[in-house]
C-alpha cells in the first residue's frame, strides 16, 4: 500500500483528529478499538485523496514506455530512447493535459477501497493487541514493534488484492491505444477479470515482496509515534479521557 512520507504524516496527523472528533461527538461509539477503526479508515481516505496524483506519477515514472527516434547522421544509422516523462512535474503537467483533474485521479476508486479498510485494520489491530499486553510491558520498544509488525502483515493481506487492480488501472494509459477502451470498469470488473483470465493466485502476486518493505515500515511507523508522543508529554489515551470526562 501507500507508505512515503507524506502520506504517513497525514495519516497519523489526520488519525488523531478524526479520533478527537468521534470521541466528542459520538460518544455511543466508546472509545475501544472501534474508534481506532473508524478513524484510521476516514484518516486513511484524507491521506489518499491529498498524495494520490503523487502516487500516479511514481507509478508511471516507474512504469514509462520509452519514445525510439532514428537518427541518420554521415551514413550510420542509429536508434536512441528517452523516457516519456522528465521528473514528477512533467507527468502530472502530462496527465493534467490529456484528462484534467478525472486524469489526476484515474484509478483512486480501488485506493480508496482498498486504503480505508487497510488503514482502519492497522490502528484496530495495533491498538487492540495493545491492550492485551501486560502494563509492565507497555512501554516496551519490542513490544510496539511487534504489535506493527502483525498490524501491518494483517493489514496488507487483507487488501492486496485492491493494491493489485489500483496498480493495473493507474498504467493503463500507457498500454498502445490500439487495445481500445479501459481494461477494467471498475474495482469488482477487475478483481473478477483477473481471476478469470489469470487466476485467483495473481491476485497476491509479489506479496511475499511486499511484505519485507510494508511490515517493518508499519512497525517502525507506530513506535516511532508512540515514542513522539511521550516525548512530546502528550497524555496516554487512559488519562485524557478521565481528564475530559471529569
Amino acid at each position: 500500500m501507500k507508505d512515503f512520507s507524506a502520506f504517513t504524516t497525514l495519516h497519523f496527523m489526520t488519525y488523531e483528529q478524526y479520533r478527537c472528533w468521534i470521541l466528542n461527538n459520538y460518544p455511543i461509539v466508546g472509545s475501544g478499538p472501534i474508534v481506532d477503526l473508524l478513524a484510521g479508515s476516514a484518516a486513511g481516505g484524507t491521506a489518499v485523496l491529498c498524495t494520490y496524483p503523487l502516487d500516479l506519477a511514481r507509478t508511471k515514472l516507474a512504469y514509462q514506455v520509452k519514445d525510439s527516434k532514428l537518427n541518420i547522421r554521415a551514413g550510420v544509422t542509429s536508434i536512441s530512447t528517452q523516457p516519456a516523462y522528465n521528473g514528477i512535474r512533467d507527468v502530472l503537467k502530462s496527465v493534467y493535459r490529456e484528462g484534467g483533474m478525472r486524469g489526476l485521479y484515474r484509478g483512486v476508486g480501488p485506493t480508496l477501497t482498498g486504503i480505508l479498510p487497510y488503514a482502519g485494520l492497522k490502528f484496530y489491530i495495533y491498538e487492540e493487541l495493545k491492550t492485551r499486553v501486560p502494563e509492565e510491558h507497555q512501554q516496551s520498544i519490542v513490544m510496539r514493534l511487534s504489535c506493527g509488525a502483525l498490524a501491518g502483515l494483517f493489514g496488507q493481506t487483507f487488501t492486496y488484492p485492491l493494491d493489485v487492480v489500483r496498480r493495473q488501472m493507474q498504467v493503463e494509459s500507457l498500454q498502445p491505444a490500439a487495445e481500445g477502451q479501459a481494461r477494467y470498469r471498475n474495482t469488482w470488473d477487475g478483481l473478477t477479470t483477473i481471476v478469470r483470465n489469470q487466476g485467483w493466485r495473481q491476485l497476491f502476486a509479489g506479496l511475499s515482496i511486499n511484505y519485507i518493505k510494508i511490515v517493518p515500515s508499519v512497525a517502525i511507523g507506530f513506535t516511532a509515534y508512540d515514542m513522539m508522543k511521550g516525548w512530546l508529554r502528550i497524555p496516554p489515551r487512559q488519562k485524557s479521557q478521565s481528564v475530559s470526562t471529569s
